[in-house]
């Protein structure tokens, strides 16, 4: 890490503190150490343009779209930048292949590519031959150290702080322990929204942050308006709870009706209800009967029980009604804790700024 003494300026011709430019600024090409996380229905190319205009490094939530329309959704995201930016996507999912091969025809556009479970070691391996850096998400340092054996060329690592299927250990223990445990770059998510938050995760060892609820309560955001104002609503953590009722699996989520109903049901009455969605969901993603069961196998195959993986069907059912038709009410609204200290949306290029700007101050402070 560079001396915290010396300076470089920025496109805006704005100092900033050299340790700020860190090893992750210079393997995806981005100004600042700030990842905008890959959310479905959420990192549309208006967000993702946003953060990377902004300096920040965004992903394209390709996991949420149809195959066939990847390359449409990454041509309009160049349109809105002349950044290079991340693409996320299940290579465990029919038309894996398909979008893999798209990501690879547009790699002077497209810098990296984040993953979760389902890691396909010879996509990896074919993704890196053409310079497309592996930046997987784990929740455990153990995952870490299996995806870097897999080829990883960076981590992010999610404490329990952080919005939809977490850990229990906090963010203040998994990524320095990651730190120690890998030989590539850490970025730390889960519980941050500031620029103290940036310098504390480059005290733990990490190279920069990830943060997806912070980009989620954004104006470049597209969630519906009505779906914001229940997320800006939010003042205490102890109403962003980790529950199991949604799918059967650690999931952070804000408290409303339907969760509250789903802890309620019965196990006969809580499957039934994943089958209803489990339809749903064909119809949402287009994707065949054969194609659900393919999934599921992969779930199966990840150690989730066969109730669980019933219940995975209804993660995308409810967050399309929360994120899409902004019915917040009725549907899932996954949310890191840091979701109670936002009271206000800003703009993509604004919340970096005010990132940057705290950073810069607070090393100064430290040096000082």
């Amino acid at each position: 890490m560079n001396d915290h003494s010396s300076n470089s300026t920025n496109s805006t011709n704005k100092p900033v503190n050299s340790v700020l430019n860190t090893k992750l600024c210079q393997m995806l090409g981005c100004e600042y150490p700030i990842i905008q996380t890959a959310m479905g229905y959420v990192a549309l190319p208006e967000l993702v343009a946003g953060t990377c205009n902004a300096g920040g490094f965004g992903f394209l939530a390709a996991v949420t779209i149809p195959p066939e329309d990847v390359e449409a959704a990454i041509l309009k995201t160049a349109s809105l930048t002349d950044k290079r930016f991340g693409v996320n996507f299940h290579m465990f999912t029919p038309g894996a292949d398909i979008i893999a091969e798209t990501i690879i025809k547009h790699k002077d556009k497209v810098a990296a590519v984040s993953y979760g479970r389902g890691p396909n070691p010879e996509m990896i391996a074919r993704f890196k031959e053409h310079g497309i850096a592996m930046i997987p998400t784990v929740g455990k340092t153990q995952h870490a150290i299996k995806a870097v054996k897999l080829g990883a060329d960076a981590i992010v690592v999610q404490g329990g702080e952080g919005g939809g299927h977490t850990g229990s250990a906090p963010t203040s223990i998994i990524a320095p322990q990651t730190v120690d445990a890998v030989d590539v770059p850490v970025i730390a998510a889960g519980g941050f929204k500031d620029g103290r938050g940036l310098v504390a995760a480059l005290a733990y060892g990490a190279e920069g942050i990830a943060m997806g609820t912070r980009f989620l309560m954004t104006t470049d955001s597209p969630v519906a308006a009505l779906s914001k104002e229940r997320y800006l609503a939010v003042n205490d953590t102890d109403d962003i709870a980790v529950s199991y009722a949604l799918d059967g699996m650690p999931l952070r989520l804000i408290r409303n009706e339907i969760l509250e109903k789903l802890e309620n049901k019965g196990q006969l009455s809580a499957l039934l209800f994943a089958i209803k969605n489990g339809w749903e969901c064909r119809k949402i993603t287009g994707m065949s009967i054969l194609d659900l069961m393919k999934s599921a196998l992969v779930f199966r195959k990840d150690g989730l029980s066969a109730t669980q993986t019933i219940m995975s069907a209804n993660a995308p059912v409810l967050y399309t009604k929360t994120w899409v038709d902004g019915k917040p009410d009725e549907g899932a609204l996954p949310s890191g804790q840091i979701a109670a200290a936002i009271d206000k949306l800003e703009s993509c290029d604004d919340v970096i700024r005010d990132i940057m700007s705290e950073a810069n101050e607070r090393l100064a402070a430290l040096h000082g």
